[in-house]
């Protein structure tokens, strides 16, 4: 009797301890790598239906891998290199490709805080370059920014907090960041200066819905992001409330079960354009198109 008393004990210990796990393992779990996956920009492809007030595109690509610097894979300071690159191939006679943005740039990461497996605090910086990779003349003949040929360059570095939290209810993870991003004005062209916003607080919100049933290396089938920048210092004489001195983007995220590791996504944007020396450009557009969203869970 005692035998079977002792028997039964083990297998409802046992099934407990099996139960336990698969309760655990069945959450989503995140670290200090996957958080800065979610920082970095993503790569994407767009399709030649954007809507606004933009040249007719072939497409827009961006491509940014990630490159993790760490000594294990628990390490509470990470560093990230990203050599990105944004190409527009515009839907003109022989589809030409003008001044690529170039924007390498290494990312550290620090875990400050870490309440729950989902609850986190990262301190993150970034130091980069973004050029064209021209070296032309700024200026056209008639004092007009050159745009085919013309000489963009500026380093920046960015200092910023990233706070992650779990929705229990929603069945999503969320993200918060807030940074600030300084153009010093001797690391920016001398003919920029003035024209070119040198201070920017960013913003944003991202949210991974995730599947009902989640299980290892499960994945989000939706997400969604919104991000804000406002730009801080004086330049192009804008008043200080001038809506010029807002971009804003809101980015809809969606993975099909037929796909692996790209998905579908919708694009607003307005505000400036982000190509490098088109910066003097308002956009206001609406795009679709392809993106690697591979972050696993």
């Amino acid at each position: 009797m005692k035998v079977k008393s002792y028997i039964l004990f083990l297998y409802l210990c046992v099934t407990h301890f099996a139960f336990s796990q698969k309760e655990v393992n069945a959450s989503p779990q995140l670290d200090l790598f996957k958080i800065a996956l979610i920082n970095q920009t993503d790569s994407y492809i767009t399709f030649p239906t954007d809507i606004g007030n933009i040249e007719p595109l072939l497409f827009e690509a961006n491509v940014n891998p990630s490159f993790v610097i760490r000594e294990r894979k628990d390490s509470k300071l990470m560093a990230v290199l990203t050599p990105q690159i944004t190409i527009r191939m515009y839907n003109e006679n022989s589809y030409p490709v003008r001044t690529p943005s170039y924007i390498p740039q290494i990312s550290l990461y620090y875990l400050a805080n870490k309440k729950e497996a989902l609850n986190y605090l990262i301190l993150f910086s970034k130091i980069a370059h973004h050029s064209n990779g021209q070296d032309g003349d700024f200026y056209n003949d008639d004092n007009t920014i050159n745009l085919q040929s013309g000489n963009f360059a500026t380093n920046f570095f960015e200092l910023g907090v990233l706070k992650t939290s779990y929705s229990k209810t929603l069945k999503a993870i969320k993200t918060i960041k807030s940074s600030i991003e300084i153009h010093p004005k001797s690391w920016i062209n001398q003919e920029m200066k003035g024209k070119y916003s040198g201070v920017r607080w960013h913003n944003s919100f991202t949210s991974f819905k995730l599947p009902l049933n989640t299980e290892n290396n499960a994945r989000a089938n939706f997400s969604l992001k919104a991000e804000t920048t406002l730009m801080l210092d004086n330049y192009n004489d804008l008043d200080v409330l001038d809506l010029e001195r807002v971009n804003a983007s809101l980015t809809f995220y969606y993975h099909p079960k037929f796909l692996d590791d790209i998905g579908l996504f919708i694009q607003f944007y307005h505000g400036m354009d982000y190509y490098n020396i088109y910066f003097e450009r308002q956009l206001s557009i609406i795009r679709f198109g392809i993106m690697t969203e591979i972050l696993r869970f």
